[in-house]
């Protein structure tokens, strides 16, 4: 191919095709609410949000005789405010290489530091998510393990189809070393420093360097529900599905006890199923949404997801708590584990629009291509005959559902 001088819009145009082909986390998540943002032409600005409906729930009437009941509906708001990119310069000597020069050389790295960042921004929505299979510290060392992720996810009626997997380089090897003969067939490699390990038992699984890893807050003392009958009602937490749980017990004063993203689980308060409310055998777990401290009398006010909702159509534990049951936190205080994930792809979303060309720019180029966009911008310093890009892109990422993802660890 003979060369030629590369114009704005093809270096746009070959950085946006790199960096959708690099995502990983991003297209094992829901996207179907990038159009709601339309297509408007002169894009958009940091800030920007959508408002999503949760599901609403019914309850079944027994008997012949009419029970109207009232239409509920839940919302989450999906803000785009992460803006994120990659800079880099050429002089005019090297803008006259061809394409698949300039990707190889400089194109192609840039892009792959920046889908690593946007995968980043979604694994890190694991704090919104309560569920915790396996015994954090373990690695996923058998098909056994691995299994308890979708077991779970079936018993709380999460849809079978579109479930992914995240795993750590350690967890993949540890999964893989010991079922070598049963899941190498099919397995594929997937994007740059990521790989798929294929379908195990109807969850697409993949390798990321990028999982996570959350350190327990400090903990202390012998936590418990401080008053009973601390509930929700689903029309007053229906935006968040947060609610407040008044505890004490704790080891006095100190900074933070739990940190945002601890699990725990609340002696006699069991899990349901959210269709049929049968009680489940297993503890329901709850994940703190913030950060907090006990006070000087070891008091302490946990911000938590989801709501406890013990009566009605979005019953979503056996019972409510008792005064002074036992708080259980998952994994050993102030220790880091890591972060697997198991999820149904409408657990998570990741919202891409085009960014605004700035007034005064010139040669703005940007392009769009399965959800993805990018923005690039050159500035010419003429007494350097160097040319700088900048290239940007504008997203929000949320955690829209996370009682359809939970996180995974070995067992000992």
């Amino acid at each position: 191919m003979a060369n030629s001088v590369l114009t704005i819009d093809v270096i746009a145009k070959e950085a946006l095709a790199i960096l959708d082909n690099e995502l990983v986390m991003a297209k094992r998540v829901h996207r179907g609410h990038e159009s709601e943002f339309g297509n408007a032409m002169n894009g958009y600005q940091a800030g920007e949000s959508i408002s999503i409906k949760r599901p609403t729930d019914f309850t079944v009437r027994d008997g012949a005789t009419a029970s109207a009941q009232d239409v509920v509906e839940g919302s989450v708001a999906l803000t785009v405010d992460k803006q994120k990119g990659v800079d880099f310069a050429f002089t005019s000597k090297e803008l006259t290489l061809n394409i698949k020069d300039l990707s190889e050389r400089a194109i192609k790295p840039a892009m792959v530091q920046l889908a690593n960042q946007i995968d980043r921004d979604l694994m890190a929505l694991y704090s919104s998510v309560p569920n915790w299979i396996g015994t954090p510290g373990q690695t996923i060392n058998s098909f056994a393990d691995f299994a308890k992720a979708p077991e779970r996810l079936d018993a709380t009626a999460v849809p079978t189809d579109a479930r992914s997997a995240a795993l750590s380089p350690a967890d993949h090897w540890g999964l893989l070393g010991t079922q070598t003969g049963l899941f190498i067939q099919g397995a594929a490699s997937g994007a740059y420093r990521e790989g798929s390990l294929g379908k195990i038992g109807g969850v697409d699984t993949y390798m990321s360097q990028n999982v996570p890893t959350h350190t327990i807050g400090a903990l202390g003392g012998t936590p418990l529900v401080n008053g009973a009958a601390q509930v929700s009602t689903y029309a007053s937490v229906k935006t968040t599905m947060i609610q407040n749980l008044i505890t004490d017990g704790w080891t006095a004063a100190a900074a933070p006890r739990v940190k945002a993203g601890d699990v725990f689980t609340i002696a006699g308060v069991y899990d349901v199923n959210p269709v049929t409310k049968a009680t489940l055998p297993h503890l329901k777990q709850f994940v703190v949404q913030s950060d907090a401290s006990s006070d000087g009398l070891g008091n302490a006010t946990l911000s938590i997801y989801p709501a406890i909702i013990s009566s009605g159509a979005f019953q979503n534990v056996s019972a409510a708590p008792a005064d002074n049951a036992a708080l259980t936190f998952l994994g050993t205080a102030s220790t880091g584990y890591a972060q697997n994930l198991v999820f149904h792809k409408n657990a998570f979303a990741l919202a891409m629009v085009p960014m605004v060309a700035p007034p005064g720019a010139v040669d703005v180029a940007r392009h769009s291509y399965n959800g993805t966009s990018v923005r690039l911008i050159p500035f010419y310093n003429g007494s350097s005959d160097v040319s700088t890009f900048r290239l940007d892109v504008l997203y929000g990422v949320k955690a829209i559902d996370p009682r359809l993802a939970t996180r995974v660890s070995g067992t000992a």
